[in-house]
């Protein structure tokens, strides 16, 4: 079922595809920060994530008319960035001959849901949120934490991190991960589940936060 906003979205590409320019740029206005969060979390650098972000946009406006409405426009576009970053990401690791690692900052890591999933592990904003005002001493403990979350965003699978920015930082259910990776609906939990243990790991591995 429909949303109006995704009813909306329709007009709008049907209104493009007619001919309607503004219609096009009401699109791409109300989506280039999401796909720039996107592309930035799944890169690490804000001026490749840019680079990333405009060809994302020239192949979302190249696709349209092909977009035959059978998923919603946010998950199609969702789809055409993931794509792009993981090409980039592939690319990088042919040239370097290894794994392609990854900088910059992964800010607004509690965004998503409750830090609570359907498969009983925490998301990732249980482990970047804390509701409390923090200290001077527990800032900086939160602020080694969230660089520890970092390195370890950037060491497992860019697989793994596209299903764990989907979920907890986009807050996507399973259907629309499931559309945006194109895999099926039910290979989406326990993939999320090894993506959580594969980064949970990876976190042990870089042991705890040192204070001064």
């Amino acid at each position: 079922m429909l949303s109006p906003a995704d009813l909306r979205e329709l007009q709008l590409v049907e209104a493009y595809r007619q001919g309607d320019r503004s219609a096009l740029e009401t699109l791409l206005a109300g989506y280039q920060d999401r796909l720039y969060a996107v592309c930035l979390r799944m890169i690490g650098d804000a001026d490749q994530a840019r680079d990333l972000t405009q060809d994302t946009l020239v192949r979302v406006i190249t696709g349209l008319g092909n977009f035959d409405g059978r998923s919603k426009l946010s998950t199609w576009m969702i789809r055409v960035a993931m794509n792009v970053c993981l090409t980039s990401l592939r690319r990088a690791k042919v040239r370097r001959g290894g794994d392609a690692g990854i900088g910059g900052v992964f800010s607004g890591l509690s965004r998503g849901d409750d830090g609570d999933d359907e498969d009983g592990r925490g998301g990732l904003g249980s482990w970047a949120a804390d509701p409390r005002e923090p200290g001077p001493e527990r800032r900086v403990e939160r602020s080694e934490e969230l660089r520890n979350l970092q390195r370890a965003m950037a060491a497992i699978e860019p697989g793994q991190r596209a299903i764990l920015i989907l979920r907890d930082m986009q807050g996507l259910d399973y259907q629309h991960i499931a559309e945006v990776l194109d895999v099926p609906a039910g290979t989406v939990k326990s993939r999320l589940f090894r993506a959580r243990v594969a980064l949970r790991q990876e976190i042990d591995r870089l042991g705890p936060p040192t204070t001064p």
